[in-house]
C-alpha cells in the first residue's frame, strides 16, 4: 500500500473504490482520535474502517467512561471523498470546532466535543491497487475472462477487511455466491452465514424476520423467535434484494447498523451484536435513492464497497468454463456435450445469466436421449407469446370517462393474464425457468401470478 491520493475518483455511492487511470484501488480509510481533554485524556485509537462510532457502551470504537457520553454517542463516517459526523440522538449532543451539530462535514484536524471530553480528528488514507487474479475462480464463481478476474480480485481484497459490501447485479449473475465467498476468504469464516430475502418475505413479517421477536408480541407469536442478526452473531448478515426492503423499515435497519444494537419486537431490552453486512440487489439503488424510495443514509452505510458482476453475455467466452463446471457438479462426463453443442451456448444472450445456463445444461442431460449432447436438445428457440388481440381483432372496451390509470389497467390486464398463463403452461409451473423467461425476478411473478389468480399448480403438466 502507499499513501498516493488517486488523481481522480469514480463511485457508487459510498464506495470506496477509487480509480487513478490506472484501474482500481481500494482505500483504507484509518481514523485516528485522540482525547485532549476530559477523564480519559490521552487515550487515542485508530480504526481501519470507513465507520467509527464514540461512547461509553463497549462496542464502540472508541470507548469512553465520560459519564456525560451516551452509550451510542456519535459517528463518523466516509461520506464520498469527505467526512461526516453524526450526532445519534445523546444526551448532551456533539459539538464541532465550538458548534453543536446534528449532523455536519468536518475536515482532517477538526476537534469534536463529546459531552466533558474533547477530541482531535486526523484521519488518514491508505492506497491498494487491486488486480486481476491469475486464478479462475472465487468461491464457486467461475470464470477466466478480463472482466471475471478483477471481479475477483476485487472481492479477494474486499474479502479481508469489514467493510460493508452491496453486490450488484443482473437476476442470475452469482450475487449470492459472491457474498458467500467474501465471507468465508475473512476473518469472518468460522462464524455463521444467515441469509434475509428481503424480496421474498412478507412485509409484515421480515422485521421478525431481520430482529426477532418475544412471544405474544403479535397475533400469531406463540413462542420467541431468534432474529436474523442475533443468529449471525460473530459472522455475517447477507441481505438480499435489498432494494426491496419496505421503506419504513428502512430506518429501523439503519438503526441497528449504527448502534449494533438489535431489540426484538416485543422485548424490553436491547443485545449487543457484532456482524458484518452483505447486501445485493439487481435494482438501480441511487436511483431509488433519487425517487424517495430507499434512504439515503442507509444506501451510503451499506454500500462502503459496491462490487458489480458482470453479465454473462458479456463474457460469453467464459461460458465453456462454467458448463464444464456444471457437468462436474451434476457428476456427468465432460465428453457428454460436444463442441457444436458448447458454441450454441456461447451464442446466446442469456438474459437469466449463469442461472439460465446452468437450467439449461441440467434439462438437456435430463432430457437428452443420445449419448452426447447436441444444439437441438437445448429447445433454446420457445415459439413467441402470441397477443391476446391479432392487428385488427377485438379489443378490450374502455370508456373514456374513467381515469387513464384505471382504463390503462383494463386495458392491459386481459393481456397480462394471458401472457402469464401461457407462459407458466409452457415452463410446465417452474416458476424459477418462468422468471427467466419474463425477464423478472421471481417475487415479481409471484405477485403478478397472485394478482390475477392463477395458481402455477394447476399449469403443470
Amino acid at each position: 500500500m502507499s499513501d498516493d491520493t488517486p488523481a481522480s475518483t469514480q463511485g457508487f455511492g459510498g464506495t470506496q473504490v477509487r480509480d487513478d487511470g490506472k484501474g482500481p484501488l481500494l482505500v483504507e480509510h484509518r481514523f485516528e482520535l485522540t482525547v485532549i481533554s476530559g477523564p480519559d485524556k490521552g487515550a487515542q485509537v485508530e480504526v481501519c474502517n470507513a465507520r467509527l462510532t464514540i461512547g461509553v457502551a463497549a462496542e464502540n470504537d472508541l470507548v469512553l467512561t465520560d459519564t456525560l457520553v451516551s452509550r451510542c454517542h456519535c459517528e463518523i463516517a466516509v461520506h464520498g471523498d469527505r467526512y461526516r459526523v453524526r450526532d445519534l440522538d445523546s444526551t448532551n449532543g456533539t459539538d464541532v470546532n465550538g458548534t453543536p451539530i446534528i449532523e455536519a462535514m468536518i475536515n482532517p484536524g477538526a476537534r469534536l466535543r463529546v459531552g466533558g471530553t474533547e477530541l482531535l480528528f486526523e484521519p488518514k488514507k491508505r492506497w491498494d491497487r487491486i488486480e486481476p487474479v491469475s486464478g479462475d475462480s472465487f468461491g464457486d464463481l467461475h470464470g477466466g475472462s478480463e472482466p471475471m478476474r478483477r471481479v475477483f480480485g476485487m472481492l479477494k481484497k474486499v474479502a479481508r477487511t469489514d467493510l460493508s459490501c452491496v453486490v450488484v447485479g443482473e437476476t442470475g449473475t452469482g450475487k449470492e455466491l459472491a457474498a458467500r465467498g467474501i465471507h468465508s476468504e475473512g476473518p469472518r469464516a468460522s462464524g455463521p452465514f444467515v441469509i434475509v430475502d428481503c424480496g421474498a418475505i412478507s412485509a409484515n413479517l421480515i422485521e421478525s424476520e431481520l430482529f426477532g421477536h418475544e412471544r405474544g408480541s403479535f397475533t400469531g407469536a406463540d413462542k420467541a423467535r431468534v432474529g436474523a442478526f442475533e443468529s449471525a452473531q460473530g459472522g455475517t448478515v447477507f441481505l438480499d434484494e435489498i432494494g426491496e426492503l419496505p421503506l419504513e423499515l428502512q430506518p429501523k435497519l439503519l438503526r441497528v447498523l449504527e448502534r449494533r444494537e438489535v431489540r426484538r419486537l416485543g422485548a424490553s431490552r436491547v443485545m449487543t451484536v457484532n456482524v458484518r453486512v452483505i447486501s445485493a440487489t439487481h435494482r438501480n439503488l441511487p436511483a431509488m435513492v433519487g425517487e424517495g424510495k430507499f434512504r439515503e443514509d442507509l444506501f451510503y452505510r451499506l454500500s462502503e464497497v459496491v462490487v458489480a458482476l458482470p453479465a454473462l453475455r458479456l463474457r460469453a467466452v467464459d461460458i465453456p468454463l462454467i458448463v464444464k463446471r456444471i457437468l462436474e457438479l451434476e457428476n456427468a462426463d465432460p465428453a457428454a456435450m460436444s463442441a457444436n453443442a458448447v458454441a450454441s451456448l456461447m451464442e446466446r444472450d442469456w438474459p437469466g445469466n449463469v442461472r439460465e445456463l446452468k437450467n439449461v445444461v441440467r434439462r438437456a442431460l435430463a432430457l437428452s436421449s443420445g449419448e452426447v449432447i447436441v444444439p437441438t436438445d437445448f429447445a433454446l428457440s420457445e415459439p413467441p407469446v402470441r397477443a391476446v388481440a391479432a392487428a385488427g381483432g377485438p379489443s378490450p372496451r374502455v370508456s373514456e370517462d374513467m381515469p387513464i390509470k384505471r382504463a390503462r389497467e383494463q386495458w392491459v390486464a386481459p393481456m397480462e393474464k394471458e401472457y402469464l398463463l401461457r407462459l407458466v403452461k409452457r415452463c410446465h409451473g417452474d416458476l424459477e425457468r418462468a422468471s427467466v423467461e419474463a425477464g423478472i425476478h421471481r417475487k415479481s411473478l409471484e405477485r403478478l401470478l397472485r394478482q390475477h389468480g392463477i395458481k402455477a399448480a394447476d399449469l403443470r403438466q
